[in-house]
């Protein structure tokens, strides 16, 4: 194998390792909403981490940082990549914010019982909330939405997942708990 072709394979490779980062996994070439399945794989990924942790609080947490995190670097790092892949700012298919926005919104959420049922519903409550906050974007998020690069796209996710997470906070801490 030449050097060139060498060097075409390792580029191919790096566009699909990032257009897999971008998509949220492939959650962003969904059909119908990708951004609903973006948050979605995050949900699922909330629900695993608390069965197979038992419920430790801990470990949610831990795993939500991380998650908010890498998430936030893989969208502001590849900004530039996705806005020339897919010919827009935002384009449907760029999902990781969603990923930075939910994991945002279930983190340091009350959990109620150790019970899949209680964690049933936190899901369910963050998972609403937020998809509701970035569909609706209260101020400041549709105005930070118009910063350059990947930082518009991440930051309105992220001001939705703080809307999100305190509304959650509020709604399970002060009512839902109560019955569950």
């Amino acid at each position: 194998m030449t050097a060139m072709a060498k060097m075409t394979k390792m580029t191919k490779m790096a566009k699909t390792l990032n257009k897999a980062i971008v998509t949220g996994l492939g959650t962003g070439y969904l059909p119908i909403a990708p951004g609903t399945w973006g948050s979605g794989a995050i949900t699922l990924i909330f629900l695993a981490v608390a069965w197979g942790s038992g419920g430790r609080a801990l470990c949610i947490n831990a795993s939500l940082a991380v998650l908010c995190v890498l998430s936030a670097i893989g969208c502001v790092a590849l900004g530039k990549f996705t806005e020339r892949t897919y010919g827009k700012k935002d384009p449907s298919q760029c999902t990781i914010d969603e990923w930075a926005g939910q994991s945002l919104t279930y983190f340091l959420l009350p959990l109620g019982s150790n019970d899949w049922k209680a964690w049933l519903c936190v899901a369910a409550v963050g998972f609403f909330a937020f998809r509701l906050a970035d569909i609706f974007k209260p101020p400041p998020a549709r105005q930070i939405e118009k910063l350059p690069l990947g930082w518009g796209v991440l930051l309105d996710d992220l001001v939705a997942g703080i809307y999100a997470n305190i509304a959650c906070q509020l709604l399970l801490r002060y009512w839902l708990l109560d019955y569950l």
